[in-house]
C-alpha cells in the first residue's frame, strides 16, 4: 500500500514523536510506501489567504469560488498542490495528532483548511448533478485513521464520560471530513492519559499501532451511512423508522 502519514505535534522527542517513527518502521518494515507530512517541522501555514488562489486583493474574496477557480486552472499555491499529490498518491491516510481542547492543533486545521479545497474535497458532482459526498467524492476508495493521544483517561471518552464519546469527539473529522470527502474510515487509535505514560505502557501502545497497521487493508471501516443510499429525506434528515426517537449522532451508522 502507499501511506501519507499526516501528523502535527511540535516536539519529535514526545510520545507522539515515537509513536510516528514505530508507525513508519513498521510500514516499511512490511514493505509499504510512506509519505510523511510533519506540519511543525515544514512550518506549514495554516492560514487561509488570498495568495492561496492567486486572487486580486482589490476584489471581495470568496474562497470557495476562487479556490474551485484556483484549483480547476492549476493556480493553488505550490505547498498546497504538494499536499494534495499526497492523498492522490495515497491509498491510506493516517492523521496523528495530539487531542487539543477536544479537537486537532491549529495547524492540522488549518491544513484542511487550505489543502481540501472546493473541486477536490468538496463541490464535486456526478455526472447526474447529484453532490457526490457522505461516502461518495473524489477521496473514495482511500482509507483513513486517526492517531490520537489524550490526556484524559480512556473511561472519560467513554458513552458516559466527562469528555464525550470519543466517537462524538471525533465526529467533525472522521464523519464530516474523511467520509464527507469518500474516503472509508477506520477505527481510531487511542493513547490515553499520555502525559502519565510509563515505559510499559508506551510498549503496549506501541503494539496496539503495530497491529493495527498490520491490518491497514483489511478492518472493517466504520459504517456510516451514504447520502445517497436511500437512508435520509430531501432535507438530509434521517428517514423516521430508522433508529427511532434517538437522536445521538451513532444513528449515522448502520447496526
Amino acid at each position: 500500500m502507499k501511506v501519507f502519514w499526516l501528523y502535527a505535534h511540535p516536539e519529535s522527542r514526545s510520545l507522539n514523536g515515537a509513536l510516528k517513527d514505530e508507525g513508519i518502521r513498521t510500514l516499511e518494515a512490511a514493505g509499504h510506501e510512506v509519505r510523511v507530512s510533519d506540519l511543525y517541522a515544514m512550518k506549514w501555514n495554516p492560514v487561509v489567504d488570498a495568495d492561496d488562489y492567486g486572487h486580486d486583493r482589490t476584489e471581495r474574496l470568496d474562497v470557495a469560488r476562487a479556490s474551485q477557480e484556483a484549483y480547476e486552472t492549476g493556480r493553488l499555491a505550490p505547498d498546497v498542490v504538494a499536499e494534495q499529490e499526497k492523498i492522490d498518491w495515497a491509498d491510506a491516510v493516517i492523521v496523528q495528532f495530539p487531542l487539543w481542547w477536544y479537537g486537532m492543533p491549529a495547524i492540522l486545521k488549518g491544513w484542511f483548511d487550505r489543502v481540501f479545497v472546493k473541486g477536490f474535497g468538496y463541490g464535486v458532482q456526478g455526472a447526474d448533478g447529484r453532490t457526490l459526498r457522505y461516502g461518495e467524492g473524489r477521496l473514495a476508495g482511500k482509507r483513513a485513521m486517526v492517531v490520537l493521544t489524550a490526556g484524559a483517561f480512556e473511561p472519560s471518552l467513554g458513552p458516559r464520560g466527562i469528555n464525550g464519546s470519543l466517537e462524538s469527539v471525533l465526529y467533525p473529522l472522521q464523519h464530516g471530513t474523511f467520509w464527507y470527502t469518500g474516503m472509508s474510515v477506520l477505527p481510531p487509535l487511542l493513547v490515553p492519559a499520555a502525559n502519565r505514560v510509563s515505559p510499559e505502557q508506551y510498549a503496549e501502545a506501541a503494539a496496539r499501532l503495530r497491529d493495527r497497521l498490520d491490518t491497514l487493508a483489511t478492518t472493517p471501516p466504520l459504517a456510516y451511512r451514504t447520502q445517497n443510499g436511500g437512508d435520509y429525506d430531501e432535507d438530509l434528515v434521517l428517514l423516521p423508522h430508522l433508529a427511532p426517537d434517538r437522536t445521538d449522532l451513532a444513528i449515522h451508522r448502520r447496526s
